[in-house]
């Protein structure tokens, strides 16, 4: 019998969720189904291009080779048609009425922030901005469920379809308290033989001991917090270094009894990037709203540097 050659459009927005989160339920969250309306929608799908499309391996659903063949130009399609449905005459950020949602670290919540509201309070007074954690693992699942609008942090590991923008480099400095005996000059040796304060606010080891241990060098951590503001507090009260990035050491400076003195050790400056799900490229109100960010970030980084 011949197949009928009229497709409902909507089954290729089920085939793409399913492909990009790799099976049948994750892609019914995605998309807000139920379970059995995705599996029937790829019944029917199966049915009218005459072939399995997925494979079962394990947990996760594997795409065919028809399915691979096809998913360029079908995920291409989708995402023009998703951008002719959200375009409009003009675009005014002083009626939008939505909420975005960023994966920040404290630190730029505290630098970036006051300034990015500031922003949205005059032109966008119906914007609701949310900051919360990720864990650096969970960031691209997150920005594909929709859960998460952008995430800024250094280099993650993330799929084709998260698209990024390099920010900044970010430098480290040394925090101490005001008086301490290291305050006027610290040798690397110095460094290596004093205790220290490191942050891990999800338990994550520290990328700095990482590459220090690579190169044969190690220090002695005594304290671990979850936060940089409260470890510079504990610095500022005890003989504890705290190594920060300087962007947000020079923003403390002025309001705790810190100092600060160069890195001694050889460290590249870290860079960081925004991260975004590539559906969200063209969406007006998500380019605006991200584009306002990396303005914040960059003024308020520039500005703790003079």
């Amino acid at each position: 019998m011949e197949r009928d050659s009229r497709i409902d459009l909507n089954l290729f927005r089920v085939l793409d969720a399913i492909y990009t989160q790799g099976g049948v339920s994750a892609a019914a969250r995605v998309l807000h189904l139920t379970q059995p309306a995705v599996t029937h929608a790829l019944r029917r799908l199966r049915d009218q291009l005459g072939d399995p499309l997925f494979v079962r391996q394990g947990n996760r659903l594997l795409p065919t080779d028809k399915v691979r063949a096809m998913m360029p130009a079908v995920q291409g399609h989708l995402k023009g048609l998703l951008a002719s449905t959200h375009a409009q005459p003009s675009f005014d950020p002083s009626r939008l009425q939505m909420e975005f949602v960023i994966g920040f670290r404290d630190i730029l919540e505290s630098i970036a922030l006051p300034g990015l509201m500031a922003s949205i309070g005059r032109d966008a007074p119906g914007v609701r901005v949310v900051s919360r954690r990720v864990a650096a693992d969970e960031v691209e699942r997150e920005l594909s469920t929709g859960a998460l609008d952008l995430a800024v942090d250094r280099p993650l590991r993330a799929g084709e379809r998260i698209s990024h923008r390099r920010l900044l480099d970010e430098t480290l400095v040394v925090v101490m308290r005001r008086d301490h005996p290291l305050s006027r000059q610290l040798r690397r040796a110095d460094y290596l033989d004093a205790q220290h304060v490191t942050v891990s606010p999800l338990g994550e080891s520290s990328a700095l001991d990482a590459l220090m241990g690579q190169n044969g060098m190690f220090r002695e951590v005594r304290m671990v917090a979850q936060h940089y503001f409260s470890a510079c507090q504990i610095v500022a009260a005890s003989d504890l270094l705290l190594t920060v990035p300087k962007a947000y050491a020079d923003h403390l400076a002025p309001l705790l009894p810190i100092a600060l003195q160069p890195l001694p050790v050889r460290i590249k400056a870290i860079p960081i990037l925004a991260y975004w799900h590539d559906s969200k490229d063209n969406d007006r109100a998500h380019r605006w709203f991200r584009e306002r960010l990396v303005k914040s970030i960059t003024v308020a980084m520039q500005a703790s540097s003079q």
